[in-house]
């Protein structure tokens, strides 16, 4: 049994130093340069300039869609790759972008914003997937949209009056307790 670990031992380290010796044999010498220049250019990455990064629209009406546009130059010296665009809701829809930009060229995108909000200030952002160093860029819009006149008013408390939530655990003070009186019941609160 032995002898036979040992002799199949000896049959794997001949057949590996073999394939070893063979492999070297079949690298060609163009590859090898093709190989080097490769790796020169590997951090070679597209630079990409925006003509604006941040986009504010002002003060718009609840529920009235805008439109911009956000140009991008090529500003390195390899291809630039735009690969997907995407905002962070559903309101903020970027469309028709320049997916591959050559050095020194622009390319663009545009942003439709949905405005609806309750009379305050909204900030969306944009991002960019790119074959850039960082991977990704980020551009953002933003407006104040109006308070929709058609919803419903929030009913305001009298002056000088305070409210009182009934189920609110933290007006529990200025509400009545009620206690059970019933045997075996004493101290449970039916709130």
């Amino acid at each position: 049994m032995k002898k036979v670990i040992l002799g199949l031992s000896a049959l794997c380290m001949v057949a590996f130093t073999s394939c070893k010796e063979d492999a070297a044999s079949k690298i060609k010498s163009e590859n090898i340069a093709v190989a080097a220049e490769r790796d020169a250019n590997a951090g070679d990455f597209p630079v990409i300039s925006f003509d604006k990064t941040d986009h504010d629209f002002g003060t718009i009406e609840n529920g009235t869609p805008v439109e911009t546009t956000f140009k991008y130059t090529n500003t390195g010296n390899s291809m630039l790759v735009v690969s997907n665009i995407k905002s962070t809701c559903g309101c903020t829809v970027p469309s028709n972008w320049t997916k591959e930009v050559a050095p020194g060229e622009t390319g663009e995108f545009a942003v439709k914003f949905n405005g609806k909000g309750n009379g305050n200030k909204v900030t969306k952002s944009v991002t960019m997937t790119t074959n850039t160093e960082k991977g990704t860029e980020i551009v953002k819009i933003s407006a104040f949209v109006e308070k929709d006149p058609n919803a419903p008013a929030k009913a305001a408390a009298p002056a000088g009056k305070a409210t009182v939530n009934p189920l609110s655990t933290t007006n529990a003070a200025a509400a009545p307790r009620k206690s059970s009186t019933q045997p075996g019941h004493e101290g449970h609160n039916h709130d």
